[in-house]
Order: C-alpha cells, then sequence, then structure tokens
C-alpha cells in the first residue's frame, strides 16, 4: 500500500524480459551459421509489469481523460502499478494514478492491456499519494523561481560546488507531501523538499512548502 493512499495497489516492481541473440563465430554469414535463443515470454497474470506495458498503460489512461489538461500541466500521471485485483485472474490490467491539480482530485484508472481500454475509474478528494518525480522536479523549480529562496540556493550550491546551479538535474531531491489542518495545504497538493548539495550538505528546507496546485511557494511560520 503507498503511504496514505486510499486507493491503492501493491507496489509493481518493474521487470523485463528480453530476447538475446547469440551470434557465433562468423556472423554476418548464413542463417544456419547463427544460434537464436528464445523470443520474449509472454508475462503471465501474476508476474510485474514490463516498461512496455506501463508505456501503453499511461498512454491510454492519460487518453481516456482531457489531453489539454497534461499539456498545460493542470494534470499528472503519477505512477502506473499493476492492478492486484483478482477479478479476472487471466486478465494483465495496471491502474493508473493521475492527478488534477485544478480540483485537487486523484483518479485511479485501471487498464485493461489485452483490450486496450479503461475498464474502471475511481476518483476522490482528500487522498494524496507520494509525490513523483517529476513533482520532486516541480517543486524545486517553484523554490528556484522564487525571489529569495532561489537565490539563497543558488549561492549555496556554488558555494558547495564551485560552480554555478545550471538546472534541478545539478540536485539531489526527495519530497515528501506535506498536509495541514487549515490553509491552503489543506486541500492542495503541496510538497516539502529535501535538497541535498554536492558536498553532502542538506538545504535548510523546513520551513519551505511547494505549493504544486497554486504553483506558489509557502514558507511556514512557527
Amino acid at each position: 500500500m503507498r503511504g496514505v493512499m486510499m486507493l491503492a495497489v501493491s507496489a509493481g516492481v518493474v521487470a523485463t524480459i528480453t530476447a538475446a541473440v547469440l551470434l557465433l563465430p562468423g556472423d554476418g554469414g548464413p542463417p544456419s551459421a547463427r544460434a537464436e535463443l528464445p523470443a520474449a515470454v509472454s508475462p503471465a497474470p501474476g508476474d510485474p509489469l514490463t516498461p512496455d506495458e506501463i508505456r501503453r498503460a499511461s498512454d491510454i489512461a492519460t487518453n481516456a481523460g482531457p489531453r489539454a489538461h497534461f499539456a498545460a500541466g493542470r494534470a499528472e500521471l503519477l505512477y502506473v502499478e499493476r492492478d492486484d485485483g483478482k477479478s479476472d485472474e487471466g486478465a494483465r490490467r495496471a491502474e493508473a494514478y493521475v492527478y488534477d491539480y485544478g480540483t485537487d482530485t486523484l483518479t485511479v484508472r485501471t487498464v485493461d492491456l489485452a483490450r486496450g481500454k479503461v475498464v474502471r475509474e475511481v476518483s476522490g478528494t482528500g487522498t494524496q499519494p507520494p509525490p513523483s518525480k517529476r513533482e520532486e522536479t516541480r517543486a524545486a523549480e517553484l523554490i528556484l523561481a522564487h525571489p529569495r529562496l532561489g537565490e539563497g540556493m543558488r549561492a549555496a550550491y556554488q558555494r558547495a560546488a564551485g560552480k554555478p546551479l545550471r538546472s534541478t538535474a545539478d540536485l539531489w531531491l526527495r519530497g515528501l507531501i506535506y498536509t495541514a489542518p487549515r490553509g491552503d495545504c489543506a486541500e492542495h497538493r503541496c510538497v516539502r523538499l529535501f535538497v541535498r548539495l554536492p558536498d553532502g550538505t542538506f538545504l535548510d528546507t523546513s520551513r519551505v512548502v511547494a505549493d504544486l496546485s497554486a504553483k506558489k511557494v509557502h514558507i511556514l511560520e512557527w
């Protein structure tokens, strides 16, 4: 179960089964001079999702909703995991978690991979799964865009690395969901970010919260 998820499935571990070709001496000669291993084995119902299945489930899940929301950054595909439901043991299904920042709604779309379509959709508010890698990057970008915090982050990086900060890719980032009993982060998708610098030290971001729904930064008071 994924943290505070109310709509959750067991975490899928990505595995790939690929075909391999063993080239014998005389490669490039006639087919009789080559020996091939068996082709890729089709995954069984209980196997983890393959990278191709994750890609296909992502495409199907995002196409099932308004594409403009994804293009505008209003909606985000957070995760794709194997559906562990037992209603159809022979089916290969995936569950895609989509968050709409405009309505702060989490939607879980169950994709039947064989049929290539969404077969179930459940939406709700008040559920906040852990942030995705893309959201961690977006939170760091919001902090960098803040006039005071961004300047401080760049200066700290310059001291630690001896060179300017080029982008968020230069930073080690880990995020946690932040919720509050009142205020914007009572409903919005908010992230507290841990930022490690090249010299192993961490920035003091304990009071900084990136509000992904409002696309702004809050500085906590205590």
